[in-house]
């Protein structure tokens, strides 16, 4: 079984600002304070599958030299650039059709650069046993996560009990619905998130973006004579910014009828917000999470604390709270209203400050 890996790398993480800018998004940041950032926890993770040579960044132009810099093991040419934003159904429809002009009968897993994953061996052996059923069969796969609370910022899966070789059919597939209907499925015990880590064969990959998205199979199909070539990005440049701004979940997933999951639970979480970066992140002293040594806290507890590299911070009477100081941004928020954190970003934009952005 051929397989190649495509590691989703373009995005901003707007919801991780200060931190995460538009110069240098959280997927190249040592978020978790431990020398690494995530964009290289993850690829190292996918390393134990597979050679550097089959593992695929896919990444906005702008941070192409940022992912040679970081994973210099990668050739140039398994840098995939986008032009533009354009969600991930383009993002896959490029990669997909990239791979089905090198090796059409290959098998392929797509996967979130900025993901943590704790139990590496569980979720590897879920990506194989997903690989080992796609190559037989023509399966969109995705793993499942079981649900911890009612997020309406997941898609959420309702499966067949019934399971051939570890895989379940989907019976229902609702990405990102209202809290109450978010609520109804947690409740219900029948559900599982979408982690947007996807395994299927490039031939089931082509005829789902065929069958539900014909203006992305027809766009990419233009490229035929590029891929793999000198004047691969040329097209790419011409052709890509002209696709649809829409996700794999919405352009595929909720659509297609041979949908199926795997349910697991190997430690994950999307590290989209600073709340959810704190859920995995050690505790020190007071229940509160930092990597600096220039730290005297009072009184503060259960917070999150990022400061910039050789500043002191002290610190009194705070009780969950981000704290992040970054370059010319300082950030004192509470944790219970993280999700105003992206908005205040478009305030910024709105007000003609992008600079801080």
């Amino acid at each position: 079984m051929n397989t190649h890996i495509f590691i989703m790398a373009g995005g901003v993480g707007s919801r991780f600002w200060p931190k995460s800018r538009n110069s240098y998004p959280k997927q190249f940041i040592d978020i978790l304070g431990i020398g690494k950032s995530l964009l290289q926890l993850t690829y190292e993770r996918f390393l134990k599958l597979t050679s550097a040579n089959q593992i695929y960044i896919v990444t906005n132009t702008q941070y192409k030299s940022l992912v040679g810099q970081q994973l210099p093991d990668i050739p140039e040419a398994n840098i995939l650039c986008e032009p533009s934003r354009n969600n991930t159904a383009p993002c896959i429809a490029y990669a997909t059709f990239k791979l089905a002009a090198k090796d059409p009968h290959a098998c392929m897993v797509i996967a979130p650069s900025d993901h943590f994953i704790l139990y590496e061996d569980v979720f590897l052996d879920k990506v194989q046993r997903g690989l080992e059923v796609a190559a037989k069969n023509p399966y969109l796969i995705t793993l499942g996560i079981s649900p911890t609370r009612p997020d309406t910022g997941y898609g959420y899966i309702k499966y067949d009990n019934a399971q051939v070789d570890g895989v379940h059919k989907v019976d229902k597939f609702t990405e990102k619905p209202k809290l109450e209907k978010a609520k109804e499925f947690l409740a219900s015990g029948q559900y599982v998130w979408n982690g947007g880590i996807f395994i299927w064969s490039v031939q089931t990959a082509l005829a789902a973006f065929k069958e539900h998205t014909p203006d992305i199979f027809t766009l990419f199909s233009k490229g035929h004579n590029y891929y793999n070539t000198a004047n691969e990005q040329e097209f790419i440049d011409r052709e890509y910014p002209a696709s649809p701004n829409i996700s794999i979940d919405y352009a595929i997933m909720e659509k297609a009828n041979n949908v199926y999951t795997i349910p697991a639970n190997f430690g994950w979480s999307d590290l989209g917000t600073w709340a959810s970066l704190y859920e995995v992140a050690e505790k020190k002293p007071g229940n509160n999470v930092h990597a600096s040594s220039n730290l005297h806290l009072q009184d503060t507890n259960n917070s999150i604390i990022h400061l910039s590299q050789g500043k002191l911070g002290v610190i009194k009477g705070l009780n969950d709270y981000i704290i992040v100081d970054d370059e010319d941004v300082l950030l004192i928020y509470p944790k219970s209203d993280e999700q105003e954190i992206k908005h205040v970003t478009e305030i910024l934009k709105s007000n003609n400050q992008e600079h801080f952005l």
